[in-house]
């Protein structure tokens, strides 16, 4: 199946611009190397404080436009604009096995370039295939001139994102490259946040998306002043098309067209799965459905059939997998109204010092669910998975109650039902549970500097810019998420309470209900023993180097290695949220891993 994608269209509002414009920059190579340098150590810094984090970003992006400033007209471009070469791409894949027939490619205004029918398109229709030779991918980019650095340089061994985006580089300065006519037609500019001004970067403030937007622009930052380095030093780069000219600019577009466009696809031989950049293919919008892309290895292309019937005149939609809103404006450049997959995270673990962690650790244990975690809140009813349905019911067990799960008559069955919401531990845990939930997301939203109103009123008043827009559309979707949460845990703590008030007996499980458990599709029915944290675990497409940086680079560049990667829950100490401490401050709980994966993202 091919997997993770990022979409055109919205982040297809682009200038674009002429090749040789601007002043030719004048700055010595020493100069350039002293910025350089001085970015490299900022960016090299641990991660600051809480309250800290704008002012690193202020200074960091100082550096970056005062380099961007002098390395002004350096930048390689394309005449014209990118639907100027349209004609070409189509003409190019068809050429090499691409189909090109029932679809055009068009403009949508609101959601930019996309595919629109030229004839009827019946639902499931094999209508879009692309074979492998017109992927750029990170085996391709290995068989390039990239090759003999790649084989050097552990980073790029062990972040294919980062290798497809050199790779792009490297093609895209050489005129006779395969893949012209596909890089010809990519945006000349994005909609990510590493795009935006740092006033529209002021509107994420408080938000939980304000972390990640932080360590992406951190990152890329680091990481083009590592590898500006590596370019001017090691020997194996002296082939490369950007030995005498390597922007900011340069590495920021190949950033975000991998970031917004890579694909995993299997090898050749299918035994593991490899990043990809799809032509063609990676003009279709989002919208929801299922996933209908996939690699079919007999024929060793990328195909894809119809989410639903197409008229002649319709533009073409695929589904990029179960993303957040967050997910969507940080990777993709593009807010997705009504996203039935939108959610926050929410970060919650046992403290150690709670006098009963070591029943509830076991509990837990036993059902798959650590003692921390980043969970999540969804838009969608019931706005908690099974599994943080599970560890709260745990987490509010009495000390009797957790002892009937560890050693009772029926224990294995009392695990094996912790994720269902058809079978309650007791009357008491639910409303516990529920009030505990409500608290917590009450106080999460206390956290934001606006109120829902307040957002919604801006947005109707103001004539904002494309990105001011997406930025308030986020924090005002976290906060509407939120309230859901508070007025659905409230409605379930009224309801329990009304149970435990007037008696009701307790539902019993049954072996018979063994059936019900494994044919629902209703989430918090599955067994949690069955399930993955498919919500808590995801793992993020990014574009980091922190995680593969090694000595060897650490002793030749004289910075040193700190946890700069985009926050994660997992690395951070879990802030202690025992039943009674419901009033502590909250702002460490809005900061967590995020939820990501590698499925399909256009």
């Amino acid at each position: 199946m091919a997997t993770s994608c990022q979409k055109m269209g919205k982040k297809s509002r682009v200038k674009t611009q002429k090749s040789g414009t601007g002043a030719t920059a004048t700055v010595s190579p020493k100069e350039m190397l002293n910025l350089i340098s001085e970015l490299l150590q900022k960016c090299s810094s641990p991660t600051p404080g809480p309250g800290k984090e704008w002012e690193e970003y202020v200074q960091i992006r100082a550096l970056v436009e005062k380099i961007r400033k002098k390395q002004k007209g350096l930048s390689v471009t394309f005449e014209g604009k990118r639907e100027d070469y349209f004609p070409d791409l189509i003409k190019w894949a068809a050429a090499n096995g691409a189909s090109t027939d029932g679809f055009e490619l068009v403009n949508f205004k609101e959601e930019g370039f996309g595919l629109r029918a030229t004839r009827e398109i019946k639902a499931e229709e094999l209508f879009l295939w692309v074979p492998r030779k017109l992927l750029m991918t990170v085996e391709s980019a290995k068989n390039s001139v990239l090759g003999a650095l790649y084989s050097q340089d552990r980073i790029l061994q062990a972040m294919g994102n980062i290798t497809l985006a050199f790779h792009l580089l490297c093609e895209r300065a050489n005129p006779s490259s395969f893949w012209l006519p596909y890089i010809q037609t990519l945006p000349s500019e994005y909609d990510t946040p590493l795009y935006f001004e740092e006033d529209e970067v002021q509107h994420l403030q408080s938000t939980q998306a304000i972390h990640d937007v932080f360590s992406q622009y951190k990152n890329t930052a680091r990481q083009y002043a590592y590898f500006y380095k590596v370019i001017q030093t090691h020997p194996n780069a002296n082939k490369l098309p950007l030995k005498d000219s390597f922007t900011y600019e340069d590495y920021r577009w190949a950033v975000s067209s991998v970031m917004t466009r890579q694909n995993q696809i299997p090898t050749e031989d299918g035994s593991r799965v490899t990043l990809a950049l799809i032509p063609l293919w990676d003009m279709c919008n989002h919208t929801n459905g299922l996933i209908t892309t996939g690699y079919n290895l007999e024929d060793d292309r990328c195909e894809c059939v119809a989410l639903q019937d197409f008229n002649v005149g319709e533009q073409i939609y695929i589904f990029y997998g179960t993303r957040s809103n967050a997910e969507f404006v940080i990777h993709s450049g593009f807010f997705f109204d009504n996203n039935s997959h939108d959610r926050v995270k929410i970060k919650l673990g046992v403290s150690k010092s709670d006098r009963l962690y070591a029943m509830k650790a076991e509990v837990l244990a036993r059902a798959g669910i650590p003692t921390s975690s980043v969970f999540a809140l969804h838009f969608t009813e019931p706005p908690i998975s099974a599994q943080l349905l599970a560890f709260l019911r745990v987490f509010c067990m009495t000390e009797e109650e957790l002892k009937e799960h560890l050693i009772g008559e029926h224990a294995i069955d009392r695990i094996f039902t912790l994720g269902n919401s058809e079978f309650p531990v007791s009357w008491d845990n639910e409303v516990k549970l529920w009030t505990f939930l409500e608290a917590r997301a009450s106080l999460l939203l206390k956290t934001y500097k606006t109120t829902i109103e307040e957002d919604k009123s801006f947005l109707a008043t103001h004539d904002l810019t494309f990105h001011a827009t997406m930025a308030i559309k986020l924090r005002l979707g976290e906060k509407e998420i939120l309230e859901k949460a508070v007025k659905s845990a409230a409605a379930n703590q009224e309801y329990y309470c009304k149970q435990m008030e007037e008696g009701t007996p307790l539902p019993k499980y049954e072996e018979s209900n063994i059936a019900l458990l494994e044919n629902t599709v209703a989430d918090s029915r599955l067994p949690i023993v069955l399930r993955n944290l498919e919500d808590e675990a995801e793992v993020q497409e990014d574009l980091k180097i922190e995680e593969a940086i090694t000595d060897r680079e650490v002793t030749e560049n004289g910075f040193v290695n700190s946890e700069n990667s985009i926050p994660n829950g997992t690395k951070s100490e879990i802030e202690n949220l025992n039943q009674e401490e419901n009033t502590r401050e909250t702002e460490d709980a809005k900061e967590s891993s995020p939820d990501s994966t590698n499925e399909v993202k256009q």
